[in-house]
């Protein structure tokens, strides 16, 4: 399966991402995530969430390949409903989540990680927004979580990508560490969570939540009309299928 759950003993809660070759996941692997981390808000005995991947990355967002070999918009709408349901199931999470990000962090990757709760890197990591390659929009909102708005807007319109050692300095990403460390170093901050008293701890999640200046979910869901609206135009098929080949060649 391509996510996975476990628990530890300890209450740690290891919510894993598999789907080679680069993690892009399809609607229905959205929907799986977001299934994980309602599940892990549901069981009590559930202390903390670590997030984290196997493989190349951490997350190249939506599969696009799915996308241009589905009829219809049924793949469009489905990515869509499926990455609202996976951030939003991160950021609602009951208890915290930390993110564990190694290599690429792409498009929906940011969505998951701009709404968690902690971050830590590997320092092979980075993190992009190239949306408007592909004829979309989205996870701006995520973005601006992780990095000061001009510079958002910067990474947005050009699609550069940026390292996660920058992001440290602006308080976004915990810290940095070897490829081989970073399993470690995620669950190091996720026992210093878990070593506190589960109830205050969800209590303090919902009440940071609750005096977030900004709607995140509403602000995605914004974000989305927009992505219909060129899929309407025709303007995603087209940037979709360029890419699409762009990457076939290079294999």
């Amino acid at each position: 399966m391509p996510i996975t759950s476990e628990l530890r003993p300890d209450g740690i809660r290891v919510v894993t991402m598999a789907n080679p070759p680069v993690n892009a996941l399809t609607v229905q692997g959205w929907y799986d995530v977001a299934s994980a981390l309602d599940e892990a808000a549901a069981d009590l005995d559930t202390k903390v969430v670590v997030l984290r991947a196997e493989g190349r990355g951490f997350n190249a967002g939506v599969d696009i390949k799915e996308m241009q070999h589905t009829e219809g918009f049924d793949a469009l709408i489905g990515a869509n409903k499926g990455c609202f349901a996976a951030f939003k199931a991160v950021y609602e999470c009951a208890v915290p989540v930390v993110a564990a990000v190694n290599g690429f962090c792409l498009g929906g990757g940011v969505g998951l990680v701009g709404n968690a709760d902690c971050i830590v890197a590997s320092d092979d990591a980075f993190f992009g927004v190239p949306e408007v390659k592909q004829g979309a929009l989205g996870a701006a909102t995520h973005m601006a979580r992780l990095v000061p708005p001009h510079m958002m807007r910067t990474l947005y319109f050009t699609a550069r990508t940026i390292k996660a050692a920058d992001l440290v300095q602006f308080g976004s990403v915990l810290e940095v560490v070897p490829r081989d460390q970073l399993d470690d170093a995620a669950l190091k901050v996720a026992g210093e969570i878990a070593a506190h008293d589960t109830r205050v701890i969800r209590a303090a999640k919902e009440c940071l939540n609750g005096i977030d200046p900004i709607d995140v979910n509403k602000s995605y869901r914004f974000e989305q009309g927009f992505t219909f609206e060129l899929n309407l135009l025709g303007v995603s098929d087209e940037l979709r299928d360029d890419f699409a080949g762009t990457e076939k060649s290079k294999r």
